[in-house]
């Protein structure tokens, strides 16, 4: 069995300290495991009802380099296959969040999420908790229909009795000195010290304190977590997951981990992490990624941070004078 002895940091403030082992092959015993392999060939070996949290894009079946494009029957039929793996690994209590986009094919959009909700609802019976709304300002612009801004996470859970931690995922509250104004209450402070509930949108564009949406902007050029993988998750919208859906200790899987992404963000945390990415190119990409964090030395946005607003002063926002 092939490892990468690596010493990892054990908290996101880079001050302790510890070995851990990347192993390649899945091992029930380690805490990160990292298969450059198929998905199907790896997950086999994962026992039922032994994954806290399922987190995951898959492939939208739209030709990039690492994708095969096929027609949307066979795609959907294909991921129907592995759901049904997944469902088979994830504990009682756990959950399923499932993040797409939108097929297009000859200029026509098919929302992915509305093909799988049948799937994980009529098929495997999993109970959908939210429709989350991950809206960016920044993307591909198109010429024959608006530019597309928004992708999806459908969060399943397998029963009624599963973890959500809201405290570690609290925002700042509008009016934190807001008070009942009637009732056995009145007088008293209504809101939690702690922060508010975040909004199912989560919005890069907003301020959070201002609007109590999560402010999380996509991976690109410009994203300091920025690597050659086209379709990167940003490590804190994987945080926010990490941190209400699971406990310290207990496993977090994701099938198509990409460039680590979800893997860093269950390491940060404190959490036990399974991985499968079979091209080879990110794969590498990802394991550099996981040594960079151990050292301290891996640029990660802080989770929460606010996303830049210009000033009005800069030349980059101000109308050119081709366009007077």
């Amino acid at each position: 069995m092939e490892k990468n002895q690596l010493q990892l940091f054990a908290d996101s403030n880079l001050s302790e300290t510890k070995n851990i082992n990347i192993c390649e092959k899945y091992d029930q015993n380690e805490r990160v495991i990292f298969c450059n392999d198929d998905v199907f060939n790896v997950i086999k070996e994962i026992p039922d009802r032994s994954v806290k949290l399922i987190i995951t894009s898959p492939p939208y079946n739209i030709g990039k380099e690492y994708e095969n494009s096929t027609n949307l029957t066979d795609y959907l039929n294909l991921q129907e296959k592995l759901i049904e793996e997944l469902v088979r690994i994830l504990q009682e209590d756990g959950s399923l969040c499932w993040q797409v986009g939108n097929y297009v094919k000859k200029g026509e959009l098919f929302p992915l999420d509305l093909y799988f909700y049948p799937i994980f609802k009529d098929k495997f019976n999993l109970k959908l908790r939210n429709r989350i709304i991950w809206y960016f300002g920044h993307g591909l612009h198109t010429s024959k229909r608006f530019s597309g801004r928004y992708e999806t996470v459908l969060w399943f859970t397998k029963s009624d009795n599963y973890t959500f931690n809201l405290d570690p995922v609290r925002i700042p509250a509008k009016y934190p000195g807001k008070r009942h104004y009637k009732g056995a209450k009145k007088g008293q402070i209504s809101g939690n010290p702690q922060g508010k509930n975040p909004a199912d949108i989560w919005e890069i564009m907003a301020q959070e304190w201002e609007t109590g949406l999560m402010d999380i902007p996509n991976v690109k050029s410009n994203h300091c977590e920025k690597t050659d993988h086209p379709c990167q998750f940003p490590i804190e919208l994987i945080e926010r997951f990490v941190l209400a859906l699971t406990d310290e200790n207990e496993i977090i899987f994701d099938p198509f981990a990409g460039v680590a992404s979800s893997l860093i963000a269950g390491i940060k945390h404190n959490r036990k992490v399974i991985g499968t990415e079979k091209e080879e190119k990110y794969y590498l990409i990802a394991k550099q990624r996981i040594l960079d964090y151990s050292q301290g030395i891996l640029k990660i946005r802080p989770l929460g941070k606010q996303v830049y607003q210009p000033t009005g002063k800069e030349k980059i926002v101000q109308i050119p004078e081709e366009w007077k």
